[in-house]
Formats: structure tokens, C-alpha cells, sequence
């Protein structure tokens, strides 16, 4: 990549994308069906979660909640779109990127919220609608802007995807589990009391377990991208952060959904998007190490993030 002294500065920061990803993620078919339980479990567990107070949080806070779906679903994939086009990575990765921008929010943004001292309440309603919308609207998104470059509009049209088939697996993976554990929760009440911390905390272990026996599975192949990735994902997640952040002030909310939306809109169900992954584009390399990357660096961006922002709210 030759540098111009009146290009942006994000060109200045940019990985240098090889030609080809070294190297492929292998996969098996029994590690796609534990993905498959794990992100299922995830989902039910959150659904656990659910209160009547959370969605009349959303009605009472409309704006707020405006804001967070908006910045989700809108603004993310967009500026995804727009970060492809001014880097031009090669078509797999591109393509991860914007599977990745996608994908509904993950269930670690209501974690780092509370810890951050935000509206918890929101971020545990906006977090389950996104789910819910995620059903038709990442799959929308995934395909619109994945054929509006040419690149990846040929490599999606090489391994014929079909829309359906990826609403069909979001419907079993996310919507099965979310109607489950809510059905659960309004008939089961004291059942669903003592599940709610042990499916909670057994889905995340499991999660991490997951990530990181994947990560040992395909070391050499995630190492010898590391520069390559890493630094696409950081740019990458760091737009998802502030973006969402930026678009809360704007509408001249409150500190706290401030707060909330940052992370509604920088912490992706990346698990979701390796499972896309893995049925439709046999863990093609170049998506299955953005979303992975994705999966581990959130959790450090929005750790550090909530960890600042709680330090600051309990000194003022």
C-alpha cells in the first residue's frame, strides 16, 4: 500500500492485507453442534433473565431505545460497509467484517454496562429485542451490504448462500431459545430463579472454553495472522464503541444510556457469526478469524471501558 501525504490518517493506521489468509480454521462437525448448544444456551439464559420491567424500560425510555436499535442496526453496518470500502481487505475478511457488524448485540454488553454504572435495565431489554430483530435484520444486512461490494458479492454468489438458510439456522439458534426460556420464566417462575445464575454463569465458562480449545485447535493459523487481523478488528471494534457513543450524545441522551449504547453497539454475538460461519461458508479463514478476534478483543476493549467509566462514576 502506497502512502500519500493527503490521505486520512486511517489509511496511515491500516494493516497491510495480504493477498491470501494464510492458512485455514479446521472445524469438525461435533465442535459446530457444542457451538450451536453453547450460543443456544447463552440465548435461553438471557431470555431467564427477562423481566416485565425490562420491556416497560423501553416504553418508558423510547428515545434511548431508539438510539441503541438505530446505532445496532443502522448506523454499525453502515459504517462497517464504509470501513471495507477505505480499506479494501481481501473479500473474506471483508466479508467477516460485515457478518460481524451484523450480528445482534452480545450478552457481555449488559455486564460491562452494570459494571460501568449504566442503565442496566436498558441494556438487558435492548440486548433481547436486538436478538429478536437479529432474526430478519442480520441476515438482511449481511447480504445488502455483502452484495454492494463487488468482492464479496461475487465470493457470496462462488458459495451460494441462501438468505433463508441463514434465517432458518438465526430462527433455531437465537429465536428458539429466546421463546423458550421467556415461556419458561412466565410459567415456571421459582424453576426459573434457581437456573437463572447456573445457566448464566455455565454458558459464559462454556463460551470461553470454546474460544479458547478453537484458538489451540488453529494456533498456527490465528499467530501467523495475528498482525494482519488484529489490527483490522481493533479499528474496527473501536468505530462500533464510538460510534454508538457519539450517536447518544447526539441525541443529547443521558450519561448513563450513554453508557449503555457504547456497548449495545460495540459488543457483537460474535458466537453467532462463527456458526454462520462454520454452516454456510465452511469456515472460510479469513471470516472465521475476524469473528473470532472479535469474540476475544471486545471483551478487552469493553472491559477496560466499563472498568474506566465505573472508576469514574464512584469518584464523582
Amino acid at each position: 500500500m502506497i502512502l500519500h501525504m493527503h490521505q486520512p490518517l486511517l489509511f496511515a493506521i491500516a494493516p497491510v492485507i495480504p493477498a491470501e489468509i494464510s492458512g485455514s480454521v479446521k472445524f469438525s462437525a461435533n465442535s459446530l453442534i457444542i457451538l450451536n448448544l453453547v450460543l443456544g444456551l447463552i440465548m435461553f439464559g438471557i431470555a431467564l433473565e427477562l423481566r416485565k420491567e425490562d420491556f416497560s424500560a423501553l416504553v418508558k425510555n423510547k428515545k434511548s431505545a431508539f438510539a441503541g436499535l438505530t446505532a445496532h442496526f443502522i448506523l454499525l453496518p453502515l459504517l462497517t460497509f464504509i470501513l471495507v470500502k477505505i480499506l479494501h481487505p481481501i473479500p473474506s475478511v471483508a466479508l467477516g467484517m460485515i457478518l460481524v457488524g451484523a450480528c445482534p448485540g452480545g450478552n457481555m454488553s449488559n455486564v460491562f454496562t452494570h459494571f460501568a454504572k449504566g442503565n442496566t435495565a436498558l441494556a438487558v431489554s435492548l440486548t433481547t429485542i436486538s436478538h429478536v430483530l437479529a432474526i430478519g435484520l442480520t441476515p438482511f444486512n449481511f447480504a445488502f451490504y455483502g452484495g454492494l461490494d463487488s468482492s464479496t458479492a461475487a465470493l457470496l454468489k462462488e458459495i451460494h448462500v441462501s438468505l433463508f438458510d441463514v434465517f432458518q439456522t438465526i430462527v433455531l439458534v437465537v429465536g428458539v431459545p429466546l421463546i423458550a426460556g421467556i415461556l419458561l420464566g412466565r410459567y415456571k417462575p421459582l424453576l426459573t430463579a434457581k437456573l437463572n445464575k447456573v445457566m448464566k454463569n455455565f454458558s459464559l465458562i462454556a463460551f470461553a472454553f470454546f474460544l479458547i480449545a478453537a484458538f489451540a485447535g488453529n494456533a498456527k493459523v490465528f499467530t501467523s495472522n495475528l498482525t494482519t487481523i488484529i489490527p483490522l478488528v481493533i479499528i474496527h471494534n473501536a468505530i462500533a464503541l464510538g460510534s454508538g457513543y457519539l450517536f447518544a450524545r447526539l441525541l443529547k441522551l443521558k450519561f448513563n444510556d450513554c453508557k449503555t449504547i457504547t456497548f449495545e453497539t460495540g459488543i457483537q454475538n460474535s458466537g453467532l457469526g462463527l456458526i454462520l460461519i462454520f454452516t454456510f461458508f465452511n469456515g472460510l479463514s479469513g471470516m472465521a478469524l475476524v469473528a473470532a478476534s472479535w469474540g476475544v478483543w471486545h471483551l478487552v476493549s469493553g472491559g477496560l471501558l466499563s472498568w474506566y467509566w465505573g472508576k469514574k462514576a464512584n469518584l464523582i
